[in-house]
């Protein structure tokens, strides 16, 4: 019942978030003496997650749930592999052609299971099912499909159908909707508002139709919802979790915490507490408590002292087998040795066909504003000035990059700032193609402009030095320069930030 974080990386010196990542002895001892049921990865690339998986399961007496957090595709957690833009670039699609985002969100779901497979994750945490329908969410933002419940469940039904190509877990977030709030759960404990009818109407409809659609595994939000409990967040709570869930929706799988770690639960509930109250709630799979070996014997004291019945935990263990059953029925890779070749997983990886999806949703989803292409003029020092959240934690963003290449190869010198780096000024006017890359994100705490992109932006056009602007990441910072940008200046938006993003946006730019 206790699913554990390990680092994607084969050695302990590579470890990147040790306070949550144990090294290896500590992870073994959990694995091999503890018994714990899984473990959710994170870093390296997808062929040493290839090995990685290898040698989790090869320490396990029974095989593992081996889960990852791969919403945009395997690749963007682990290099190499098939990263996809965010689920909401296909929602924009669904506006104008229902059918081919259907499809896209198939395709996607397929290859995402298809790669996972491949490389030994069983358990993709995925898809999203909240509707985003509140601008200013930190958290979910353009990781969702959409901003009404009928697109969402859609296309989240189409995604599911895609993973159940292969054996694999899927799984609905966050229940019961992370998606109207303003708050990072990651850092503090959102409230939601909102009316038992509103929930209903609002809420509940992609769950249900996740539900409706196969889904293996449900997770819950660390959300208070005062009109269902007004002392515990859904995590803990036992009339969310087993009174609207399992009995109001009928759901008969798993259900999975979101990550304990998360400040919402770890910083109000009491380390091994949380976990305690989340059994009682309802839940078969504890992800990420802080301290796993303390977790477990709090659960077994409560067994022992009758807080919990020995029934309630062999409901949860039995769903654990059926599931386990599901994704280990066709392998036989059980003791993590048979079959590995890398001839097994490499050509499933990043296929051109995956390659081809992954273009052709960020080709249909792109949207250009203004007169494009830019003209040929013969300007003199001109500046390419990219702004990012956060210089050191870039992932898309090197030397090759299409954001840098493209226009270097077009005489302009590169400029890279964040919110650490000020604004600078040049005595002579230098013509600026700003490139903002900005969405929300777990731990950022806002899904806002930071004040530096605000900054620039607003220089830029005082100065007259605009060019032309191209954004990459959430269309409501998009929708904020545009209600300042003069219609003479073009501007390119893309939902996705990943290289084929940079480039289809530049080629349009640039008429390339």
């Amino acid at each position: 019942m206790v699913v554990v974080r390990a680092s994607g990386y084969l050695f302990d010196h590579q470890i990147k978030y040790p306070q949550w990542e144990p090294p290896a002895a500590k992870l073994q001892h959990f694995i091999s003496n503890l018994g714990v049921g899984g473990v959710i990865l994170l870093g390296g690339s997808a062929a040493e997650l290839a090995l990685r998986s290898q040698q989790l399961q090869s320490w396990a007496k029974i095989p593992l749930l081996v889960a990852a957090d791969i919403e945009e595709g395997v690749g963007q957690r682990f290099s190499a592999a098939t990263w996809f833009p965010p689920l909401m670039a296909i929602g924009a699609i669904a506006e104008k052609d229902p059918n081919l985002a259907q499809h896209y969100a198939e395709e996607m779901g397929a290859i995402t299971a298809q790669e996972a497979l491949a490389i030994g994750i069983n358990w993709v945490l995925a898809p999203i099912v909240d509707v985003n329908n509140n601008p200013d969410n930190p958290v979910i933002n353009i990781r969702a499909f959409g901003e009404t419940p009928a697109v969402v469940s859609q296309l989240a039904s189409a995604y599911i159908k895609g993973t159940q190509r292969y054996p694999v877990l899927s799984t609905a977030k966050h229940f019961p909707g992370h998606g109207d709030t303003a708050v990072d759960s990651h850092l503090e404990l959102p409230v939601i508002p909102h009316s038992p009818a509103r929930l209903a109407e609002v809420e509940l409809p992609p769950f249900a139709a996740a539900i409706a659609a196969g889904v293996d595994t449900v997770m819950s939000a660390h959300l208070l919802i005062p009109s269902w409990d007004n002392k515990l967040p859904a995590t803990l709570s036992p009339s969310i979790l087993t009174g609207q869930l399992r009995q109001n929706l009928g759901f008969a799988g798993l259900i999975v915490t979101d990550a304990l770690v998360m400040g919402a639960i770890a910083n109000d509930y009491g380390v091994n507490e949380a976990s305690v109250l989340a059994v009682e709630a309802g839940v078969d799979i504890l992800l990420m408590p802080l301290d796993p070996e303390g977790a477990i014997a709090a659960i077994c004291d409560a067994v022992n002292s009758g807080r919990i019945s020995p029934e309630r935990i062999r409901a949860s263990v039995e769903r654990i087998w059926q599931a386990k059953s599901k994704v280990f029925s066709s392998q036989t890779q059980t003791d993590g040795n048979e079959n590995f070749s890398p001839a097994n997983f490499l050509h499933q990886l990043a296929s051109p066909a995956a390659l081809t999806t992954v273009n052709a949703i960020l080709r249909d989803s792109c949207q250009v504003f203004g007169s494009v292409p830019l003209p040929k003029e013969n300007l003199i020092n001109l500046r390419n000035l990219i702004v990012v959240d956060n210089l050191l934690d870039c992932k898309f963003l090197d030397r090759q990059a299409p954001a840098i290449a493209i226009p270097q190869g077009r005489g302009y010198t590169t400029q890279l700032c964040d919110g650490h780096t000020p604004i600078s000024t040049s005595d002579r006017p230098q013509p600026t193609l700003l490139q903002v890359f900005m969405r929300g994100n777990p731990f950022r705490g806002s899904a806002g402009l930071t004040e530096i992109a605000e900054d620039w932006f607003n220089n830029l056009l005082k100065t007259g030095e605009l060019q032309a602007l191209v954004v990459y990441g959430s269309p409501y910072i998009k929708n904020k320069f545009l209600q300042y940008l003069p219609p003479d200046i073009p501007c390119v938006y893309s939902f996705g930030q990943i290289s084929a993003a940079q480039a289809i946006s530049l080629e349009a730019l640039f008429g390339i």
